[in-house]
């Protein structure tokens, strides 16, 4: 059993929701809100994917590990931002087109169950550049790690309190479309290439990295204790590239961590505003 000050707020704040959609990405901060959901609500609590080509195929499999572990209902939902050419052009609010998308995929089966709708954003998401949570605050759309003032340590705590020590150990992995510049547009084709060379760094023994997609040029980022393991597998790496379709296959020589924080670091009079107050959510009825 596990008890913590963290876990017991989350059961509470679930427990006078009633009933609850989570919105299970295959990320540490949606899994432990699922799992924690269903240890509140049971049957009352229900996680839903949105499955789109910038969903990797690697995510899916994590989201179907912690289904069958924790014992939630699943329902995946398609949705169609890559229709959209808001989306596809891909300026610094895709995010918040795609959430979009998403929550309107989600919004039926939240009203059918009488449920909220509840996202994995917390604290430490705050101060960056994160459309997506101006699209959860303008839907309704609740937070109850921000709103009981949860971060990233609490979240991988949870879970390793949860005994899903494989999930809290899981690096940050943002969807597909976020390895495509800012400015060039979402193909799913592009999307599907980098999945598969990321696919095959994984088999190379690669954990925390990501592949960006520039045209005839693939980018690796990866975290300065893995430059030697690139090199040492060069060779390979660059057929991989090679095979699919780059004509130059480049080492970031900035950290991935530092690389992060870089970008992290974009700021928005938007993002204060999220901060300043916990989600007003509504439940749908």
């Amino acid at each position: 059993m596990v008890n913590s000050q963290a876990h017991d707020a989350l059961m509470t704040w679930f427990r006078e929701a009633s009933s609850a959609v989570v919105l299970l990405s295959g990320g540490v901060d949606s899994g432990v809100l699922a799992a924690i959901a269903y240890e509140a609500l049971g049957s009352q609590a229900v996680a839903v994917t949105g499955v789109s080509a910038s969903l990797a195929e690697s995510e899916r499999q994590d989201i179907i590990r912690l289904v069958r572990t924790t014992g939630v209902s699943h329902i995946e939902v398609v949705t169609h931002e890559g229709d959209d050419p808001a989306y596809v052009r891909n300026d610094q609010m895709r995010c918040y087109v795609c959430k979009q998308h998403l929550f309107r995929a989600a919004a039926p089966i939240a009203q059918e169950r009488h449920a909220v709708l509840v996202v994995g954003s917390h604290v430490d998401d705050l101060g960056d550049w994160r459309p997506g949570m101006l699209a959860a605050e303008h839907a309704g759309v609740r937070s109850p790690y921000l709103e009981l003032g949860l971060g990233k340590d609490a979240i991988r705590t949870l879970a390793r309190e949860l005994g899903l020590d494989w999930l809290a150990e899981k690096p940050a992995a943002a969807c597909l479309a976020s390895r495509i510049p800012q400015g060039s547009p979402v193909r799913a084709p592009a999307l599907r290439v980098v999945e598969r060379f990321e696919q095959e760094l994984r088999g190379l023994g690669f954990r925390d990295f990501r592949v960006r997609h520039h045209g005839r040029i693939a980018r690796l980022e990866v975290s300065r204790r893995d430059f030697s393991k690139v090199a040492a597998n060069a060779e390979q790496i660059t057929a991989i590239g090679s095979q699919l379709g780059f004509e130059f296959t480049t080492l970031d020589l900035v950290d991935l961590e530092r690389r992060r924080a870089s970008r992290g670091s974009r700021r928005s009079e938007v993002v204060g505003w999220l901060g300043s107050r916990p989600s007003s959510g509504t439940r749908a009825s």
